[in-house]
């Protein structure tokens, strides 16, 4: 089955993950979307070996979510031939709700991992008061999660992270830390023996949203450990947002123009040899 042959399924053709979705025409419109999306992305930066073994990382939010069902739709159509093994970090923030995630996964039989690493004391200790968590909180997390993917035999970490993610890091690298960069979809680690992908980098964050809603995914908050609002991410946001509101089609201008960078009409002399005009 080629990119643009995901057929329209009958009663016969559902994924078991989608056994309770809804039958709606819009909806099927909606998952067809982020399928092609995700499948291009998947062909473009190259990012399946057949056999291999991906650790999916699962916090409970709504991309999350949305990742593990569109791999384990493609996965069920015979359009990605690797195995998945679904990984939940709890990170002993207070008030977790601990049963949600493997409830969910048993209940699905989805193959899964949980692992308990209490991150968030080592946080709280280190962070000072009134600063946000979020950085120390993000390289702790992942550390295990690298570590798990380790243990599992697995040759990839694979995160949630969509389009407006990508943006968003983006203008922050621009605006606060003078450089142009974004989130590759494609990454090997600092240490040469796992990869890290972003299978939803062309995933419109809007799309997701309707997607958890509507397959009425189990969401945990982001917000158990008393995270703080006004982060540079969330201004971020609201500036792409309300330039999509004015200049509607903005998003995906500017994510096309990241897969399209011209060296020598930018200023880095280490990227184009100026000198030798």
């Amino acid at each position: 089955m080629t990119l643009h042959q995901l057929q329209d399924d009958d009663a016969q053709s559902i994924p078991p993950l989608m056994a309770d979705a809804p039958r709606s025409v819009e909806f099927n419109k909606l998952r067809k979307r982020l399928l092609r999306s995700t499948r291009q992305a998947l062909d473009d930066f190259a990012m399946v070996k057949p056999g291999e073994k991906w650790l999916v990382a699962l916090s409970g939010g709504k991309d999350s979510y949305g990742l593990l069902a569109i791999l384990l739709d493609l996965q069920w159509r015979g359009l990605l031939p690797v195995e998945l093994l679904a990984c939940n970090l709890d990170q002993g923030q207070p008030n977790f709700p601990k049963h949600i995630l493997p409830d969910y996964l048993s209940r699905h039989g989805i193959a899964h991992r949980i692992e308990y690493r209490d991150t968030y004391s080592i946080v709280t200790e280190k962070v000072p008061e009134n600063a946000t968590y979020c950085a120390l909180c993000s390289r702790l997390r992942r550390g295990n999660l690298y570590r798990v993917a380790r243990e599992e035999g697995c040759s990839a970490l694979v995160l949630g992270h969509h389009r407006e993610d990508i943006l968003e890091t983006f203008f922050l690298n621009l605006f606060h830390g003078a450089r142009l960069a974004a989130m590759p979809p494609k990454l090997l680690n600092d240490d040469g023996d796992l990869m890290v992908l972003r299978p939803l980098s062309y995933c419109a964050e809007g799309d997701l949203a309707k997607f958890a809603e509507a397959m009425r995914f189990p969401i945990i908050p982001c917000d158990l450990c008393g995270s703080q609002d006004g982060l540079q991410r969330n201004a971020m946001k609201e500036m792409i947002a309300e330039m999509e509101r004015r200049m509607p089609g903005r998003k995906e201008a500017m994510i096309r123009a990241l897969a399209n960078v011209r060296p020598s009409h930018l200023l880095d002399t280490k990227l184009f040899d100026f000198a030798a005009l």
